[in-house]
């Protein structure tokens, strides 16, 4: 065995339905993840307090709770990834879920692929910052201390707010951040609402980071939920 394949991450499904698990099970396991399963709510906060998993897959229609109460409990003491597996697919449903720490969220039916891609972002979005300051993501670099940005080696000037929207990106890089995070984070608790400021400095950005500022490739756009900062291997 290699040193890279005895290293596994323990994954923690929590749902109620036994042919995903099974799913869930066979595409995890034949990718060296080792899974743990709760059927209910409260099973899968137990199992998550006693044997501390790297990334949590939670299902919101769970039969003693909603999943978002899940969250919510979870978020009193834990950081742990989780990914929500979800048939509902309304927008209201989608930011609830990220609004209350779920670091994604993936709609059912889903592809392995698409979900064990979405996993490893969540997992290093958790892990500890690198103790270089420092975000590399293809021709940008972001300079955390010394509040710098380059992109192809050449600095760019941002605006004050820019700058905080950009930076907000990058602590959270892969993850999807809601217009109400990204409004509270940047323009305060009172902003909430004015989504038009959102959409005014996410296009100024896209003009100064993106190669095709109308079709992103870094700042993408989570229709009717907020956007994602898509960090480049």
């Amino acid at each position: 065995m290699s040193e890279t394949s005895a290293i596994k991450s323990n994954v923690l499904i929590i749902d109620d339905e036994v042919q995903i698990r099974r799913l869930l099970r066979a595409c995890l396991e034949g990718n060296d993840y080792r899974v743990l399963e709760a059927t209910t709510g409260q099973e899968g906060i137990t199992q998550a307090a006693q044997h501390p998993p790297d990334v949590i897959l939670l299902d919101l229609g769970l039969p003693d709770m909603d999943g978002v109460t899940v969250l919510k409990r979870l978020r009193e003491w834990s950081h742990v990834p989780v990914v929500v597996l979800s048939v509902r697919d309304r927008e209201e449903d989608k930011v609830t879920a990220l609004d209350h720490g779920a670091d994604d969220y993936i709609t059912k039916p889903f592809s392995t692929a698409e979900l064990l891609a979405r996993m490893r972002v969540a997992q290093r979005h958790r892990m500890p910052a690198a103790e270089s300051p420092v975000f590399r993501s293809g021709d940008l670099e972001v300079d955390l201390t010394a509040r710098v940005v380059k992109l192809k080696g050449r600095e760019l000037k941002l605006t004050a707010t820019e700058y905080s929207l950009l930076r907000l990106f990058v602590q959270h890089a892969g993850k999807v951040l809601t217009h109400r995070q990204i409004l509270k984070e940047v323009w305060g608790p009172g902003s909430v609402d004015q989504t038009h400021y959102l959409r005014v400095y996410i296009a100024h950005l896209r003009e100064k980071l993106e190669s095709d500022p109308a079709h992103p490739r870094l700042i993408t756009t989570e229709p009717g939920v907020g956007y994602r900062l898509i960090p480049e291997a």
